[in-house]
């Protein structure tokens, strides 16, 4: 049970963290598991500045010391003012996860769409890579992500047959004349290719076609986190667009307070002291401290350890099960429950990939490795983790979304006076919209491809759409949900196929007793395929949350 309440997003009170310096796809991974105390950090690499030169920022230090006192009570309005003076994140200069290896397929082209942009994602075989493309057609922008990879591997538009090599570069134009001039050799036919890599088991873009980013992963590389290539972790990852935008979503993945409460039932939060237990669900006073929030993110310091945020899309941490015990401790004012770590003999990380889709419209990529039951995750298949994992982000989806539009309402700017946040409990929370407000220019930037506008709030039964936002594009989903599907069938035609033979046998040819055994088969058979079609459609199409009666 640890293993699966590891498997679907376990409470975040992560013991202290490593990671290793980013490395290129094709060097071996060091596989490092660090003791308790040890900690180090992963120089980030070059970031834009805001004349666009590029310098050398550290990582985030685990050792700095804790924010003063004026910083962490400045408003968004001294730090928005103090911006001409302050190094500014380059939205456009970063690497973004895209989807997990796991759910492409090398037979077709994939759509996606990060920081606003269009794209197709395509297996080139003859240069035996991946690789990312603006997904629309220089001749009439139809989208390459309907078309298909043709015989001699290349990339086709199906609208009329343009056909596109792995470097963007036209390979034919059906329709121009064989012995006329080459006219698919002209810049104009060409697609803007993206740079890209593979790391950590997840296809990664650079959202600049520029040809001088052409060779960026030689100057800069996404975060690396050597445990998701250690054997000895699971893996198992999940990815879901979600139906509210990019800040609401890291601001949700870094708020422990909320778990058992828009969790109750389903997510555990940890045993809580009776002393410092106030009400049924188990909420108590929460320890995190933030060090000083710079371009490169903030560390978050609890007494289970440590949380990173590494902007623009990576939280991420440790977590020990069972690794806390509450002890009794006496001072002058009595004696009191008090929650102290135990040194971790099982270890397990929380990695969250908190992508930029479009105002309103985010994906996470999540995977929590563990070095503990690790043949649960070889014996059952991904989607069967999927299960809870989806569960657990449907329980809060409708209070974000809905969040999100108060808060575009009084404008982000202006968050800190629109929430009250008394509590440590909202220290991590705080600590991102600082970061935001200071250096992220209060919100993603867009460019000029959106107004800034929310889209309107579609039907609850959209809204929880699982199958458009998850189960097509997840290979294991998606393969469970047709198989599924087929059994639905067969248990039905089997029961109607039993039914007939009862009732068109004659009388003598069978037995009373066979009579019998097919009549209740066909009726077992029915109620099963009933049953499993409420099944299918709960786990994979729409499963809606109602928190008055848990």
């Amino acid at each position: 049970m640890e293993a699966l309440r590891a498997s679907s997003f376990p409470s975040f009170h992560p013991p202290p963290i490593s990671t290793k310096l980013a490395r290129t796809i094709s060097e071996k991974p060091y596989f490092h598991i660090p003791s308790i105390q040890q900690i180090t950090t992963t120089p980030l690499s070059k970031i834009h500045s805001k004349k666009a030169n590029f310098k050398v920022f550290t990582a985030i230090s685990p050792t700095a010391a804790p924010s003063s006192t004026e910083e962490e009570s400045s408003s968004p309005d001294q730090e928005i003012d103090s911006e001409n003076n302050e190094e500014k994140f380059d939205w456009y200069a970063n690497w973004y996860p895209v989807v997990p290896m796991c759910d492409l397929d090398k037979r077709r082209p994939h759509g996606k769409k990060v920081m606003g942009m269009d794209i197709v994602i395509w297996w080139d075989r003859n240069e035996d890579a991946w690789k990312v493309f603006d997904d629309s057609c220089p001749h009439r922008l139809a989208p390459l992500s309907e078309g298909r990879i043709d015989q001699w591997g290349r990339l086709q538009c199906v609208y009329h047959g343009w056909c596109f090599g792995g470097a963007g570069d036209c390979k034919l134009i059906p329709q121009a004349p064989r012995d006329g001039p080459p006219i698919h050799t002209s810049k104009k036919a060409c697609v803007a290719v993206y740079p890209t890599c593979v790391q950590n088991g997840i296809l990664w873009f650079w959202p600049n076609s520029d040809p001088q980013y052409k060779d960026i992963l030689s100057k800069k590389k996404p975060h690396y986190i050597p445990e998701l290539d250690d054997p000895t972790y699971t893996n198992s990852m999940i990815a879901r667009d979600i139906p509210y935008g990019y800040e609401i979503l890291i601001e949700n993945l870094m708020d422990p307070a909320h778990v058992p409460y828009a969790h109750y039932g389903i997510m555990s939060a940890g045993k809580t002291p009776e002393s410092l237990k106030a009400d049924r669900e188990g909420g108590r006073p929460l320890e995190i401290n933030i060090q000083k929030v710079d371009i490169n993110g903030f560390t978050a310091k609890q007494v289970f350890g440590d949380n990173y945020f590494i902007p623009p899309c990576l939280y991420y941490g440790f977590f020990s099960p069972g690794g806390d015990q509450t002890v009794k401790k006496t001072s002058s004012s009595g004696t009191k429950d008090v929650v102290s770590p135990i040194p971790p003999q099982k270890r397990a990380l929380l990695i969250f990939y908190c992508v930029p889709v479009s105002p309103g419209n985010s994906r996470l990529i999540f995977v929590s490795p563990r070095n503990f039951a690790v043949w649960i995750e070889r014996i059952f298949p991904r989607w069967i983790f999927h299960i809870g994992q989806n569960l657990i982000l449907d329980s809060d989806l409708y209070l974000l979304h809905v969040e999100e539009r108060k808060l575009m309402e009084v404008g982000s700017i202006n968050w800190q006076k629109s929430c009250f946040v008394p509590t440590k409990a909202d220290a991590l929370v705080v600590a991102f919209r600082r970061w935001l407000n200071k250096y992220g220019g209060t919100k993603v930037d867009w460019g000029t491809k959106f107004t800034g506008l929310l889209p309107p709030t579609p039907h609850r039964e959209q809204l929880f759409d699982r199958y458009w936002s998850h189960t097509v594009n997840c290979s294991s989903c998606s393969v469970a949900h047709k198989r599924l599907n087929v059994l639905e069938i067969a248990l039905q035609v089997f029961s109607v196929f039993a039914v007939g033979i009862v009732a068109a046998a004659k009388q003598g040819v069978i037995s009373v007793a066979a009579r019998y055994a097919l009549f209740s088969a066909a009726v077992l058979c029915f109620v099963a395929s009933k049953w499993l079609s409420h099944f299918i459609y709960k786990t994979f199409r729409y499963h809606d949350y109602d928190h008055a009666f848990r």
